[in-house]
């Protein structure tokens, strides 16, 4: 189910069940103002998940105003009931010149994570920072890194991004984010509120065996894909990609996006998804490229019944299948 902000009348329904089948909590759901009665029933069916939410922005050359776009933002997931939201790549900063990224590297224990941590904490929310300019092993050199702070503001898990974005864009831009930025090893999962989230970072998401290691060895639930993706490509592979991530995974996926034009030298193409373990895009701004939140509600039970119905762990060969046979 997905939501579009914002919305009026609210009711109050109980919010998942303790092992004796009592309600655990109540939440306070809201209800467009003229529902029909099958949207409302919609809102009940979505009481016993939970919600997610995932930010689509344009980032600029200034971390107090990225951080006061932010903070809008987190305002208004929790609101809507979010338990985690998510933010695109190069969230707190995109320059406007080559090395200006580099310059404002900081480590993840600096004041601009600090900020964030502390905005978790004040709204009691979960959040995926993507693309974070963390500093590197020198002065010519960051790593692309997504954290994850939980509800009380502290870093649950960081990844770094292994696939970095070396291309030629045919009719766009040349891009050698090797030149300064430093390959993660190391793929990243970790349990939250929403499941058991795998991370990854936009240029990861044409390289489909991490998500296959994320779901098969790491267990994932929920594949988040923060990015930046060009407007070039953005049209033509965007969310083909992501339901295949979806489809093939048998995973929630939730990608938040960069859009509109940063400087004038770069624009991104927007369109923050949320979708589905059956592929279905069950959460997206009306505008792919306006600053919001986009929230749908995440339901392991659905999750659970996808993977019981075609169950790809079970029937998958071992990597040794696919060796040539000794002559």
């Amino acid at each position: 189910m997905s939501l579009c902000l914002p919305v009026t009348p609210h009711i109050t329904l109980p919010v998942g069940l303790t092992k004796s089948g009592r309600p655990q909590q109540c939440r306070s759901l809201r209800v467009p103002r003229r529902a029909t009665v099958s949207a409302v029933y919609s809102v009940m069916a979505a009481a016993s998940s939970v919600r997610v939410a995932a930010a689509q922005m344009t980032s600029i050359n200034d971390l107090a105003s990225n951080f006061a776009t932010c903070s809008r933002l987190v305002k208004e997931a929790a609101s809507a009931g979010a338990k985690l939201l998510c933010f695109p790549e190069s969230f707190s900063y995109i320059g406007a010149r080559d090395g200006d990224s580099l310059k404002i590297a900081e480590p993840l224990d600096g004041p601009i994570m600090q900020q964030y941590q502390s905005l978790a904490r004040e709204s009691n929310i979960w959040l995926s920072l993507g693309g974070f300019q963390e500093k590197g092993k020198d002065d010519e050199h960051l790593c692309n890194t997504h954290v994850v702070i939980d509800n009380e503001g502290n870093i649950r898990s960081s990844y770094q991004k292994i696939h970095l974005f070396d291309v030629d864009v045919p009719g766009g831009m040349v891009y050698k984010e090797s030149s300064f930025t430093e390959a993660g090893k190391d793929i990243v999962a970790i349990d939250s509120p929403v499941g058991r989230l795998g991370l990854t970072v936009c240029y990861d998401l044409r390289f489909p065996e991490i998500y296959q290691q994320l779901r098969f060895q790491h267990e994932a639930q929920v594949l988040l894909v923060p990015a930046a993706f060009t407007k070039v490509t953005g049209q033509a592979h965007w969310e083909i990609l992501l339901r295949a991530r979806a489809i093939e995974t048998q995973c929630y996926v939730i990608a938040a996006a960069q859009a509109g034009k940063h400087n004038d030298k770069r624009e991104s193409y927007g369109d923050a998804l949320i979708i589905d373990p059956w592929g279905t895009v069950v959460g997206r701004l009306p505008d792919h490229l306006a600053t919001g939140i986009t929230v749908a509600d995440i339901d392991l039970s659905f999750l659970d019944s996808v993977r019981t119905k075609m169950p790809l762990a079970k029937q998958r060969k071992p990597l040794d299948f696919w060796k040539p046979a000794s002559l």
